[in-house]
Protein backbone atom coordinates (compact mmCIF):
# COMPACT_ATOMS: atom_id res chain seq x y z
CA UNK A 1 0.00 0.00 0.00
CA UNK A 2 1.46 3.29 -0.80
CA UNK A 3 1.33 6.39 1.54
CA UNK A 4 -0.23 9.25 0.84
CA UNK A 5 3.22 11.64 1.45
CA UNK A 6 4.92 12.94 -1.62
CA UNK A 7 7.52 11.29 -3.41
CA UNK A 8 10.91 13.47 -4.34
CA UNK A 9 10.93 13.91 -8.00
CA UNK A 10 13.86 14.61 -9.74
CA UNK A 11 13.95 17.66 -12.41
CA UNK A 12 14.65 16.49 -16.07
CA UNK A 13 17.64 18.42 -18.14
CA UNK A 14 16.43 21.29 -19.60
CA UNK A 15 17.22 21.06 -23.08
CA UNK A 16 18.44 17.24 -23.29
CA UNK A 17 17.13 13.91 -24.07
CA UNK A 18 16.09 12.49 -21.66
CA UNK A 19 15.20 8.54 -21.50
CA UNK A 20 13.13 7.43 -18.25
CA UNK A 21 15.22 4.66 -16.18
CA UNK A 22 12.80 3.90 -13.01
CA UNK A 23 15.16 1.49 -10.95
CA UNK A 24 17.45 3.50 -11.29
CA UNK A 25 16.39 6.55 -10.22
CA UNK A 26 14.69 4.83 -7.42
CA UNK A 27 18.19 3.64 -6.09
CA UNK A 28 19.31 7.61 -6.65
CA UNK A 29 16.13 8.44 -4.66
CA UNK A 30 17.21 5.92 -1.91
CA UNK A 31 20.62 7.24 -1.75
CA UNK A 32 20.31 10.86 -1.81
CA UNK A 33 17.10 10.23 1.20
CA UNK A 34 19.91 8.80 3.26
CA UNK A 35 22.36 10.96 2.45
CA UNK A 36 20.11 13.54 4.30
CA UNK A 37 19.13 11.53 7.44
CA UNK A 38 22.34 10.24 8.87
CA UNK A 39 20.06 8.74 12.02
CA UNK A 40 19.33 6.09 9.30
CA UNK A 41 15.82 4.80 8.48
CA UNK A 42 13.68 1.53 8.72
CA UNK A 43 12.18 -0.03 5.33
CA UNK A 44 8.53 1.38 6.54
CA UNK A 45 10.34 5.23 6.70
CA UNK A 46 11.91 4.67 3.41
CA UNK A 47 9.06 3.95 1.60
CA UNK A 48 6.71 5.97 3.35
CA UNK A 49 9.03 9.55 2.87
CA UNK A 50 9.31 7.94 -1.25
CA UNK A 51 5.50 7.27 -1.66
CA UNK A 52 6.72 3.39 -2.82
CA UNK A 53 5.32 0.15 -1.61
CA UNK A 54 7.33 -1.89 1.19
CA UNK A 55 8.08 -4.91 -1.22
CA UNK A 56 9.72 -2.75 -3.86
CA UNK A 57 12.03 -0.90 -1.50
CA UNK A 58 12.52 -3.74 0.63
CA UNK A 59 14.39 -5.18 -2.74
CA UNK A 60 16.15 -2.02 -3.57
CA UNK A 61 17.32 -1.60 0.08
CA UNK A 62 18.50 -5.73 0.14
CA UNK A 63 20.25 -4.83 -3.56
CA UNK A 64 22.33 -1.60 -1.86
CA UNK A 65 23.14 -3.27 1.15
CA UNK A 66 25.22 -6.02 -0.91
CA UNK A 67 26.60 -3.70 -3.03
CA UNK A 68 27.42 -2.02 0.21
CA UNK A 69 26.39 1.28 -0.19
CA UNK A 70 23.47 0.80 2.74
CA UNK A 71 24.29 -1.52 6.09
CA UNK A 72 21.84 -2.46 8.87
CA UNK A 73 22.16 -1.25 12.41
CA UNK A 74 22.81 -3.77 15.48
CA UNK A 75 19.34 -4.70 16.09
CA UNK A 76 18.65 -4.98 12.10
CA UNK A 77 15.79 -2.48 12.09
CA UNK A 78 17.46 0.56 10.97
CA UNK A 79 19.87 1.17 7.26
CA UNK A 80 22.08 3.50 7.22
CA UNK A 81 24.47 5.29 4.80
CA UNK A 82 28.28 3.42 5.05
CA UNK A 83 31.38 5.65 3.46
CA UNK A 84 31.37 3.88 0.01
CA UNK A 85 29.80 6.65 -1.86
CA UNK A 86 32.41 8.83 -0.37
CA UNK A 87 35.44 6.26 -0.94
CA UNK A 88 33.97 6.39 -4.66
CA UNK A 89 34.03 10.27 -4.42
CA UNK A 90 37.75 9.75 -3.20
CA UNK A 91 38.86 7.61 -5.96
CA UNK A 92 37.56 9.88 -8.85
CA UNK A 93 40.96 10.67 -10.38
CA UNK A 94 41.00 14.93 -9.63
CA UNK A 95 40.10 14.37 -6.16
CA UNK A 96 42.46 11.61 -5.41
CA UNK A 97 45.45 13.25 -7.12
CA UNK A 98 44.29 17.09 -5.04
CA UNK A 99 44.37 14.97 -1.67
CA UNK A 100 47.53 13.51 -2.33
CA UNK A 101 49.38 16.79 -3.29
CA UNK A 102 47.51 18.19 -0.60
CA UNK A 103 48.36 15.79 2.01
CA UNK A 104 52.33 16.34 2.83
CA UNK A 105 51.52 20.54 2.71
CA UNK A 106 49.44 20.19 5.37
CA UNK A 107 51.49 17.91 7.58
CA UNK A 108 53.63 21.31 7.20
CA UNK A 109 50.96 23.41 7.78
CA UNK A 110 50.21 21.52 11.02
CA UNK A 111 52.91 21.51 12.03
CA UNK A 112 54.61 25.36 10.93
CA UNK A 113 51.58 26.83 12.72
CA UNK A 114 50.63 23.96 15.40
CA UNK A 115 46.90 24.02 14.40
CA UNK A 116 44.84 21.64 12.59
CA UNK A 117 43.64 22.05 8.95
CA UNK A 118 41.46 20.63 6.43
CA UNK A 119 40.68 20.70 3.05
CA UNK A 120 37.11 21.38 1.52
CA UNK A 121 35.31 21.05 -1.83
CA UNK A 122 31.96 21.77 -2.91
CA UNK A 123 28.77 19.61 -3.17
CA UNK A 124 26.08 20.82 -4.11
CA UNK A 125 24.86 23.23 -1.14
CA UNK A 126 27.52 22.15 0.85
CA UNK A 127 31.24 21.57 1.65
CA UNK A 128 32.60 18.23 1.96
CA UNK A 129 35.89 17.95 4.00
CA UNK A 130 38.16 15.49 1.92
CA UNK A 131 41.36 15.77 4.23
CA UNK A 132 42.18 16.78 7.75
CA UNK A 133 45.27 17.21 9.32
CA UNK A 134 45.31 17.63 13.43
CA UNK A 135 47.45 19.88 15.47
CA UNK A 136 50.59 17.90 17.25
CA UNK A 137 49.31 19.68 19.77
CA UNK A 138 47.29 18.27 22.45
CA UNK A 139 44.53 20.82 22.18
CA UNK A 140 42.62 22.63 19.24
CA UNK A 141 39.62 22.20 16.72
CA UNK A 142 39.31 19.48 14.56
CA UNK A 143 37.15 18.46 11.61
CA UNK A 144 35.95 14.96 10.87
CA UNK A 145 37.05 13.88 7.06
CA UNK A 146 33.74 12.72 5.16
CA UNK A 147 31.80 15.96 7.10
CA UNK A 148 29.65 18.05 5.11
CA UNK A 149 28.75 21.54 6.31
CA UNK A 150 26.59 24.20 5.08
CA UNK A 151 28.04 26.27 2.13
CA UNK A 152 26.81 29.60 4.14
CA UNK A 153 28.19 28.36 7.32
CA UNK A 154 31.40 27.57 5.82
CA UNK A 155 34.71 30.03 5.01
CA UNK A 156 36.20 27.43 3.01
CA UNK A 157 32.78 27.55 1.05
CA UNK A 158 33.14 31.66 0.43
CA UNK A 159 36.69 31.40 -0.43
CA UNK A 160 35.91 28.52 -3.28
CA UNK A 161 32.50 30.69 -4.23
CA UNK A 162 34.54 34.32 -4.25
CA UNK A 163 37.35 32.34 -6.92
CA UNK A 164 35.01 31.13 -8.96
CA UNK A 165 33.60 32.25 -12.21
CA UNK A 166 30.50 34.08 -12.31
CA UNK A 167 28.05 31.20 -13.43
CA UNK A 168 29.72 28.60 -11.34
CA UNK A 169 29.01 30.47 -8.36
CA UNK A 170 26.01 31.03 -9.65
CA UNK A 171 25.00 27.83 -9.89
CA UNK A 172 26.31 26.91 -6.65
CA UNK A 173 23.90 29.22 -4.60
CA UNK A 174 21.01 28.19 -6.59
CA UNK A 175 21.91 24.32 -5.20
CA UNK A 176 21.96 25.70 -1.85
CA UNK A 177 19.41 27.76 -2.17
CA UNK A 178 16.88 24.19 -3.45
CA UNK A 179 18.66 21.90 -0.91
CA UNK A 180 17.74 24.68 1.71
CA UNK A 181 14.80 26.43 1.04
CA UNK A 182 16.37 29.39 1.79
CA UNK A 183 16.73 32.69 0.42
CA UNK A 184 20.18 34.47 -0.52
CA UNK A 185 21.88 36.26 2.49
CA UNK A 186 21.79 39.74 1.52
CA UNK A 187 25.21 40.75 1.94
CA UNK A 188 26.51 37.60 0.11
CA UNK A 189 27.78 39.57 -2.86
CA UNK A 190 29.73 42.12 -0.48
CA UNK A 191 30.93 39.83 1.61
CA UNK A 192 32.36 37.44 -1.14
CA UNK A 193 33.66 40.86 -3.51
CA UNK A 194 35.61 41.93 0.21
CA UNK A 195 37.43 37.95 0.02
CA UNK A 196 38.05 38.71 -3.61
CA UNK A 197 40.28 42.07 -3.02
CA UNK A 198 41.58 40.04 0.16
CA UNK A 199 42.44 36.96 -1.60
CA UNK A 200 41.56 35.18 1.38
CA UNK A 201 38.56 34.64 4.18
CA UNK A 202 39.48 35.59 7.54
CA UNK A 203 36.58 35.60 10.18
CA UNK A 204 34.79 34.17 13.98
CA UNK A 205 33.12 30.21 13.27
CA UNK A 206 29.84 30.63 12.48
CA UNK A 207 29.25 27.24 14.43
CA UNK A 208 32.03 27.30 17.46
CA UNK A 209 32.30 30.18 19.65
CA UNK A 210 36.14 31.25 20.18
CA UNK A 211 37.70 29.92 16.74
CA UNK A 212 39.00 31.81 14.38
CA UNK A 213 38.59 30.68 10.38
CA UNK A 214 41.31 31.13 7.89
CA UNK A 215 40.68 29.84 4.56
CA UNK A 216 42.52 30.20 1.17
CA UNK A 217 41.36 28.57 -2.52
CA UNK A 218 43.22 26.29 -3.84
CA UNK A 219 43.14 27.14 -7.90
CA UNK A 220 43.19 25.49 -11.23
CA UNK A 221 45.07 26.10 -14.36
CA UNK A 222 42.32 28.63 -15.44
CA UNK A 223 42.46 30.22 -12.01
CA UNK A 224 39.27 29.09 -10.54
CA UNK A 225 38.90 27.16 -7.23
CA UNK A 226 38.66 23.55 -6.98
CA UNK A 227 38.84 23.78 -2.99
CA UNK A 228 39.71 25.76 0.10
CA UNK A 229 42.34 25.09 2.66
CA UNK A 230 41.32 26.29 5.89
CA UNK A 231 42.61 25.90 9.11
CA UNK A 232 40.50 26.67 12.27
CA UNK A 233 42.50 28.59 14.46
CA UNK A 234 42.40 28.91 18.06
CA UNK A 235 44.31 30.98 20.62
CA UNK A 236 46.04 28.98 23.48
CA UNK A 237 47.36 30.85 26.38
CA UNK A 238 51.17 30.15 25.82
CA UNK A 239 50.66 30.74 21.69
CA UNK A 240 53.34 32.34 19.95
CA UNK A 241 52.10 32.03 16.33
CA UNK A 242 48.99 34.64 16.10
CA UNK A 243 46.60 35.07 12.98
CA UNK A 244 49.40 36.73 10.75
CA UNK A 245 51.47 34.13 11.07
CA UNK A 246 49.04 31.69 9.95
CA UNK A 247 47.52 33.58 7.15
CA UNK A 248 51.35 34.06 5.91
CA UNK A 249 51.53 30.15 6.08
CA UNK A 250 48.75 29.12 4.26
CA UNK A 251 49.31 31.77 1.26
CA UNK A 252 52.18 29.31 0.99
CA UNK A 253 50.67 26.20 1.32
CA UNK A 254 47.58 27.16 -1.20
CA UNK A 255 50.40 28.23 -3.45
CA UNK A 256 52.34 25.02 -3.34
CA UNK A 257 48.56 23.22 -3.78
CA UNK A 258 47.63 25.28 -6.60
CA UNK A 259 50.86 25.18 -8.52
CA UNK A 260 50.44 20.99 -7.64
CA UNK A 261 46.87 21.00 -9.78
CA UNK A 262 48.33 23.27 -12.56
CA UNK A 263 47.81 26.83 -11.19
CA UNK A 264 50.56 29.19 -12.82
CA UNK A 265 53.24 30.89 -10.04
CA UNK A 266 52.48 34.22 -10.03
CA UNK A 267 55.26 35.43 -11.53
CA UNK A 268 54.10 33.31 -14.33
CA UNK A 269 50.74 34.63 -14.59
CA UNK A 270 51.93 38.57 -13.82
CA UNK A 271 54.30 38.07 -17.23
CA UNK A 272 51.43 36.53 -19.11
CA UNK A 273 49.28 39.13 -18.42
CA UNK A 274 51.70 41.87 -19.38
CA UNK A 275 52.63 40.50 -22.35
CA UNK A 276 49.00 39.92 -23.67
CA UNK A 277 48.61 44.12 -24.68
CA UNK A 278 51.55 44.12 -26.29
CA UNK A 279 51.16 40.78 -28.67
CA UNK A 280 47.40 42.17 -29.39
CA UNK A 281 49.15 45.97 -30.90
CA UNK A 282 52.26 44.04 -32.24
CA UNK A 283 48.87 42.00 -34.48
CA UNK A 284 47.32 45.49 -35.08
Amino acid sequence: MRSGAPRTVTTKPQGKRYYPTPALEKGLDILELFAGTPEGMTVSEVARRLNRTMSEIFRMLLCLEHRGYLAQSANKDRYHLTLRLFRLGQEHPPTKRMVMEATPVMHWVANQLRQSCHLGVLDGGHVVILAQVDSPESTGFYVKVGSKVDLMHAATGHVILAHQTKDSCEQAIQEWMRETDKKKPVDLEEHLEKIRARGYERRSSYEVTGVMNISFPVLNSQGNAIAGLTVPYVKRIEDTIGVSEVVEGLRKASKLISEAMGALPEESAATKAESTPQKARTKK
